[in-house]
């Protein structure tokens, strides 16, 4: 399944969180060694704000940002740049020429079947290229679990219950044994992030932008506004209960993600 493909992006929504989304994709370049790669591959480029630092990091390299969102590729063309910006889906993604770096921050997960995914990717680097991936691992979060919950609880359960996905993510064992016999070194990693967030129901902002962007389609699609107001309604006080305001009115969102860099 790629439900990315599928998806109406909203560059918009997704930025709203600019910031926090930001740090992952940081930690993730900070450690990539690579010092003069000649081509650079950014995959699930999104509205382009990371590309554009890769290609400041290495401004020597070719850098080509790719997307399967129009809408996203329209907002990384916005500003000016040296990146040469594709519309492509990861799943039949194929790099132009060898890779010294592909890149990829918060897009792997819409993927499944990541044995058959990282093999394909590792195939297109240059001997010394790197791989570099970071992915969500919050899947089993009051965020995620809830939105389930609700989603199988009110009269949509049927339209949604397609949208039900396994946690796409595996153990970083699992990654490391695919990993490790094809590769000069392998390094994985878990950081869990807590975003101290501002708003009335930033939790569900945040998730509107991304997790729960299926279902808000799937409503949208299927002409259900008042399906979509009462879904919103109940997971946004679920949401409200799990994810309570401290005394300053800010809100702790605990956000784990996995990091994988590979030299081949």
């Amino acid at each position: 399944m790629n439900l990315n493909s599928r998806m109406r992006w909203n560059p918009k929504q997704y930025l709203e969180f600019s910031g926090h989304r930001l740090r992952p994709a940081l930690d993730l370049i900070n450690q990539i060694s690579a010092e003069s790669p000649a081509r650079v591959y950014d995959l699930g480029c999104g509205p382009g704000n990371i590309t554009r630092m890769l290609a400041e990091r290495w401004p020597g390299a070719s850098v080509c940002g790719s997307d399967s969102s129009p809408d996203m590729l329209a907002r990384a063309c916005e500003e000016p740049s040296t990146v040469d910006w594709r519309e492509s889906d990861i799943n039949s993604w194929t790099a132009e020429f060898p890779a010294d770096i592909i890149f990829s921050n918060a897009a792997l997960q819409w993927l499944d079947d990541h044995k058959a995914l990282f093999g394909r990717l590792l195939s297109m680097l240059n001997p010394g290229g790197v791989l570099a991936v970071q992915m969500p691992k919050n899947f089993t979060a009051p965020s995620h679990l809830l939105r389930d919950a609700v989603a199988g609880s009110g009269p949509w359960a049927d339209m949604l219950a397609p949208l039900y996905r396994q946690a796409p993510i595996l153990s970083p064992d699992f990654y490391y044994d695919l990993l490790a016999p094809g590769s000069a070194s392998v390094d994985i990693w878990e950081t869990e992030y807590t975003h101290i967030l501002e708003g009335a129901n930033p939790v569900l902002d945040w998730i509107s932008g991304t997790a729960l962007k299926p279902y808000l389609d799937a409503f949208d699609s299927a002409g259900k506004a008042n399906w979509k107001e009462a879904f919103l309604e109940e997971y946004k006080s679920r949401l409200n209960e799990a994810y309570p305001k401290r005394m300053d009115g800010r809100t702790l969102f605990s956000f784990r993600r996995l990091f994988i860099v590979i030299v081949k």
